[in-house]
C-alpha cells in the first residue's frame, strides 16, 4: 500500500458521487433504484475514492469495503447516529444510516461481487502480473 494521486480513479468517483446524488434527489421516488441500486453503487464509489489516492491491492480492498459496510450497517442496528447526537436530517445522520437491514448487507455483497468481477476480468491484468513475474 503506498500513497499515490490517481486522476483516472479521482474523476470515476466524482462520476459515481453525482450518480449517488442524482439517486437520492431526483429518483427517490423509484423504490428499486433508491433502495438497492444506490447500496450497490456506493462500494464501488468507496473502492474509486481508496484507488483514487492509495495504490492497494485491490482483492485486499475490496473485501475492507465489505467489512466496513457490514459495520456500518451493523452500527446502524444499535442506532449509533442518534447516539453520537446526530439530529435526524442533518448530513452525518444519513451517511451513518438509521435502519439495519440484511437486504442492504446483500446489496452492498453484490456491489463488492460485482467490483471482484470486473478487477479479475479488467484486460491485461494476467498480462501485467505476468510481466511482474518475469521481472523478478
Amino acid at each position: 500500500m503506498k500513497l499515490k494521486f490517481n486522476l483516472k480513479y479521482f474523476l470515476l468517483t466524482l462520476f459515481i458521487f453525482l450518480i449517488e446524488v442524482l439517486i437520492a434527489t431526483k429518483l427517490s421516488g423509484i423504490f428499486f433504484v433508491r433502495a438497492y441500486l444506490g447500496d450497490v453503487i456506493v462500494v464501488m464509489l468507496l473502492y474509486t475514492l481508496v484507488k483514487s489516492f492509495i495504490k492497494i491491492n485491490d482483492e485486499k480492498l475490496i473485501l475492507g469495503i465489505l467489512i466496513f459496510s457490514c459495520l456500518v450497517e451493523f452500527a446502524q442496528y444499535f442506532k449509533i447516529a442518534e447516539k453520537l447526537g446526530f439530529q435526524p436530517g442533518s448530513l452525518m445522520y444519513i451517511i451513518i444510516g438509521n435502519c439495519f437491514s440484511w437486504i442492504d448487507i446483500l446489496c452492498y455483497a453484490a456491489g463488492c461481487l460485482i467490483l471482484y468481477l470486473f478487477v479479475k476480468l479488467k484486460p491485461g491484468r494476467n498480462e501485467d502480473r505476468r510481466k511482474k513475474r518475469e521481472a523478478v
